[in-house]
């Protein structure tokens, strides 16, 4: 293939300019911000599956809690039936009064019984909200953490983006000036070989594989016309020769 020197070294500023866009990818990938986010989001999962054991919990003892306190209020208002009784005097059998009594005495006892219980139970319910409101607070601390990560994500996004836009149209308009064929079998290398696919050739040294070139392939670069496109035998990228090539 050949090509006109000056289209050879227009290669070359495509290509520095694709290594700028590979370097720009790889900068937005590997932000830091990504990795703050993804730990934040594992404490902020982590957070909220504690968060609604609490909630459920507390949801939990406050209807242990309503049961209890209405088994109390029955158990109260049974008391006070039978205490009406007594003090009405409508009960006249001894056997009658000593059983009301004996009731009234059993139901005071089940009336403390219940009461303990439910002290016991909003004990519980007290503590579950307390963990509720701690929980709730760290989820908000944690998702205001991920909104600022995000924010400063975004923003970097955007320098990046801004930039890689920039340099693609730089892109577009240097390789409009390389002739097709060329550019074609530029593509097809800087696919096969990790994005590099011309390099310079400099001080005997191809700068694509960091190999210098064997004193027989070199006599053959020399021997070569201006305008023929080399390639390197190590690595096959083409090789574009300077005033700096060591020839």
């Amino acid at each position: 293939m050949n090509a006109a020197p000056a289209d050879q070294i227009r290669l070359l500023d495509v290509q520095a300019l694709d290594v700028r866009l590979q370097q720009l990818a790889h900068k937005r990938r590997s932000l830091p911000e990504h990795a703050e986010i993804e730990s934040l989001n594992k404490d902020l999962t982590q957070l909220r599956d504690l968060l609604v054991a609490a909630q459920t919990e507390e949801s939990d003892c406050a209807r242990e809690q309503t049961k209890a306190e209405q088994d109390v209020d029955q158990v109260r208002q049974r008391a006070a039936r039978d205490q009406k009784r007594l003090d009405s005097g409508a009960v006249s059998s001894p056997k009658d009064l000593e059983n009301l009594q004996r009731e009234i005495v059993s139901l005071a006892k089940r009336q403390g019984d219940l009461e303990d219980i439910v002290l016991e139970v909003m004990e519980r319910r007290e503590s579950a909200q307390a963990r509720v409101a701690e929980l709730t607070e760290r989820v908000a601390s944690v998702q205001a953490k991920i909104d600022d990560a995000s924010g400063r994500r975004d923003a970097a996004f955007e320098e990046i983006d801004g930039e890689a836009a920039t340099v693609t149209k730089e892109r577009e308009v240097v390789a409009g000036s390389v002739p097709a064929d060329l550019l074609k079998l530029y593509e097809k290398l800087r696919e096969q070989q990790g994005g590099i696919g011309a390099a310079k050739l400099y001080a005997r040294t191809c700068q694509g594989c960091r190999q210098e070139l064997a004193i027989t392939e070199l006599s053959e670069i020399r021997k070569a016309a201006p305008d023929t496109v080399v390639r390197c035998e190590n690595c096959r990228r083409i090789l574009v020769r300077t005033a700096e090539s060591g020839l």
